[in-house]
Formats: C-alpha cells, structure tokens, sequence
C-alpha cells in the first residue's frame, strides 16, 4: 500500500497562490500524455490550470534532461505533472514538490498514489520558506507570472541558494510574460545560462550554478 505525507512548513499569504482557496471543491479527472506515458490527474477549482496541463507545463517536462538519480524540486507543483514526470525520469532520485496551496499539495499527494509514484515528497511552503536548508541538483518551475516580477526574481535568487554546485534551475516563460527579463536577471546570477526549447512563444531556459 502507498502512503504519502505532506510536510506543512512556514508560509505567508501574498503569493500568487492562496494557501487556503476558499472557492468550491469541483474535482475532475483528466488524462495527458507525458513523456510517453498517460497519466491520470485529479484537479480541482483553486489551482492552476485546473482544465487541463497547460502548454508551457508540457514544453518543460518534454525538455527536461536529468539524470537518473537527480535530487529534484519542482517549485510551484500545483497538482503535480511536472514533478510526478520528473519522478519517473530521475527513477533512482528523489523529487519534491512544493507549492503554497495545500489543496493543489493534496490533489498532488493524491495523484502520486492514481499514477503510482513513490519517488516523491511533498512540502507546503511559500517560494523556499519551509526548504531552508535544502539543496538540490535540480529545480524545476513554471514561475508564478501574475504574482509579479519581483517574486519571480526573487524565486530566481533564491533557487541558486538552494542548488548544489553545477546544479541547474529549468523554467518556462512565455515571451510575452518577460521572457527577456528572467533571461538577464538568470545571467546575473548564473554562471551559465542557455535556451533548450522554442515554441508558440514558451521558451525553455535552463540555468546552470
């Protein structure tokens, strides 16, 4: 049998997610392919993109390049395609997932048990709050846009803190949404900094420490 635990540690409220949606539970199950594989999603009012994965989500996880035993966070999980994907590519790794909002934190609790993902862990927290002392090889988001570029920026900087020597930061941005800003801003901070994938105005950025 599976069981899953969700770590709640500090959070604070001004974020692009509420921790505690107060909108009515309206739960669906929705099917994608990923990587190859269909998953099955339970998704919920109050989260993101709770229709469907959204393309840019998608871009990311059809990009991602890690290996096998990759230390994973995927910040911002919301119910969990990123971060359950990353899981049965980094087979021998350990991912977390994160997100302020402890309703997507259960749908993605709940979604690891529906895809039978074990390689995961899930923390509620605000940006890095509750993952104070944690480092990782990887880290993995689709940055909270409407929360504003100074959140976004700080995301950045914090993520290098939070990333093992030559680890590597992967985010998708839509050109629209400051794409070229969050490609200065991850040059200021890292030491490399490249476009892995191009489409419908997302594209995929990787940072490396």
């Amino acid at each position: 049998m599976l069981t899953y635990q969700v770590e709640r540690c500090g959070f604070v409220s001004e974020h692009y997610y509420t921790p505690k949606p107060s909108v009515e539970h309206n739960r669906r199950i929705i099917e994608d392919e990923l990587r190859g594989r269909i998953f099955k999603f339970q998704t919920d009012a109050g989260v993101f993109s709770k229709a469907g994965i959204d393309y840019g989500s998608k871009l990311l996880i059809n990009s991602l390049q890690l290996p096998m035993n990759a230390s994973v966070l995927d910040m911002g999980c919301g119910y969990g395609p990123i971060g359950l994907s990353a899981a049965l590519i980094a087979t021998a790794g350990i991912v977390t997932m994160a997100d302020v909002n402890e309703r997507a934190l259960q749908l993605a609790v709940d979604n690891a048990k529906l895809n039978q993902i074990t390689n995961v862990r899930m923390v509620q927290s605000d940006l890095f709050a509750g993952l104070i002392d944690e480092v990782y090889t990887h880290i993995l988001t689709n940055p909270p846009i409407r929360a504003g570029k100074q959140v976004v920026h700080q995301l950045f900087d914090e993520a290098y803190n939070h990333l093992q020597d030559h680890g590597e930061l992967w985010i998708v941005i839509q050109k629209k949404q400051g794409a070229a800003s969050a490609f200065g801003k991850l040059e200021e901070c890292f030491k490399k900094v490249d476009e892995i994938e191009r489409s419908k105005g997302y594209r995929i950025i990787r940072a490396t420490k």
